[in-house]
């Protein structure tokens, strides 16, 4: 299996010392039936940008798309969420499109309150019913950066180097593909959520 195309943001002394507690898999397009199953989804339960708790029980039934952005991050957060604005756009088209979710998880729960993600979101045209951006306490954030295998580190400066994980969740809440980075496919991430709505479970 290879690695999707990635940036990241954490520098490379940082993400060596890190890189063992992380999982990164990919399928090779046009090779696999089926996307592969990498793991279940952690349990928790964060706060959304309208201020309502939004839990992995949310995501029963539907294909999620999660990933984990900051707002004071200046580059590649907002390109990297522009850049699924314009997927979920895509898929809103098609008559599933309101079977998939799309949740921003914030690494910077300090500055990241509802009211502030909700601006952010507005900002970049996030505003469909399909989107949620998530933060909470920073125990609850650690959780679920563990959980889904991303990286998060908090500088003395108040920034945060982070990787830029985006996982591809089934309606069982099995996580099927990783995308790390912001450079990946548009295409291919489209064909990949639409090969989860449309397969059936495995027996």
């Amino acid at each position: 299996m290879r690695r999707r195309a990635f940036t990241l943001a954490v520098p490379a002394v940082a993400l060596a010392a890190l890189l063992p507690a992380a999982q990164t898999t990919a399928h090779e397009p046009k090779t696999s039936a089926r996307l592969p199953v990498i793991g279940p989804i952690p349990s928790f339960a964060l706060t959304s940008h309208r201020n309502r708790e939004f839990t992995a029980g949310d995501l029963a039934g539907k294909v999620g798309v999660l990933t984990f952005i900051f707002t004071q991050c200046k580059d590649a957060c907002p390109a990297l969420t522009a850049k699924l604005v314009d997927i979920q756009k895509r898929l809103a088209s098609k008559k599933d499109g309101a079977q998939v979710v799309f949740a921003a998880v914030s690494v910077d729960p300090e500055r990241d309150t509802p009211a502030v993600l909700a601006r952010y979101a507005a900002a970049l045209g996030a505003t469909a019913p399909a989107w949620q951006f998530l933060t909470g306490s920073t125990a609850a954030i650690d959780v679920t950066t563990r959980g889904f295998a991303a990286l998060a580190r908090r500088q003395a400066g108040g920034d945060v180097d982070h990787s830029f994980l985006t996982s591809l969740i089934d309606r069982q809440g099995m996580i099927r593909v990783q995308y790390l980075g912001v450079r990946f496919s548009p295409r291919e991430f489209v064909a990949d959520v639409r090969a989860l709505l449309t397969e059936t479970p495995a027996r």
